[in-house]
């Protein structure tokens, strides 16, 4: 009898045990941060900056076309007679930061740039968070346009600043959303009726996996301070991402003829036409 009650108090100490090992290693499992896959496979979903931020050491050269609106029928060739470009490089010197160069041949833009991850999707965390800033330096524009005022240096230069903040709800699905400001020194009051040289936008962004290497990218942006007369309306692009392996295909089509932040927010012209960006990382 003494045996069997020394038995059944050795057993019911071994079970707490290891009840207490477990709930520690649980514990512990939840207090490591297990980190979700990138919402984005590319870093960016057409136009719009995703949260995917360049691995430290990583090199990119990014090239993207947009060819003239399809609205011009065969005359154009649906818009392939015309084209911008725009090359970019980037390159991360340290874990969570990115910084980028380009040129633009939409108002023969130079731009700088930075992105830096602020937060990413774990077991801890729901979302994704990333920042973005740019500068942009217009050097196509002369004081031949203007008659009643000097071009100033300054006011070839525009800027954006972006929060994004993403989540990949399913291996399939992953949605994007980025409050955005952006300031231009120079406006055209004939395409603007109004001098919004601050502006504020809201744009979404979200991407459907079709197969391993294929998906389905859609965006969208509203300008909160564009007139309703304006020229100029609000960007949208959808299209579909091919990953290769080394390359990453984005094949589009949107109403921004510029890839730069100020200038597809701010001064898309509404004629859908067809792109492409090529990834290529190094």
């Amino acid at each position: 009898m003494k045996l069997l009650i020394s038995l059944f108090f050795i057993s019911s100490l071994t079970i707490i045990a290891q009840d207490d090992l477990l709930n520690e290693l649980n514990e512990d499992s939840n207090s490591v941060p297990m980190y979700e896959l990138p919402a984005f496979k590319t870093l960016k979903i057409g136009n719009l900056q995703s949260t995917k931020v360049a691995e430290k050491g990583d090199l990119y050269l990014i090239v993207s076309h947009r060819f003239g609106p399809l609205k011009d029928g065969f005359d154009t060739f649906l818009g392939l007679d015309q084209a911008n470009t725009k090359i970019e490089l980037l390159y991360s010197f340290w874990k969570g930061i990115q910084f980028s160069i380009s040129r633009e041949s939409f108002r023969r833009t130079l731009a700088l740039a930075s992105k830096f991850s602020l937060l990413k999707q774990s077991n801890t965390s729901p979302f994704n968070i990333a920042g973005y800033a740019t500068i942009n330096r217009n050097t196509e524009i002369s004081n031949s346009r203007f008659t009643n005022f000097t071009l100033k240096d300054a006011d070839r230069y525009s800027y954006s600043l972006q929060l994004l903040i993403s989540r990949r709800f399913s291996k399939r699905f992953s949605f994007e959303i980025a409050p955005t400001y952006i300031r231009e020194n120079l406006q055209i009051l004939e395409e603007t009726i109004e001098a919004n040289h601050n502006q504020f936008a809201m744009a979404f962004g979200g991407r459907l996996k079709l197969s391993k290497r294929i998906s389905l990218n859609a965006e969208y942006a509203y300008n909160f301070n564009r007139h309703k007369n304006s020229i100029y309306s609000n960007p949208y692009t959808f299209g579909i991402d091919i990953d290769t392996g080394g390359h990453v295909f984005q094949l589009l089509f949107t109403n921004a003829q510029s890839s730069n932040e100020p200038g597809y927010i701010s001064n898309a012209g509404g004629d859908i036409a067809f792109g492409f960006n090529i990834v290529r990382v190094f």
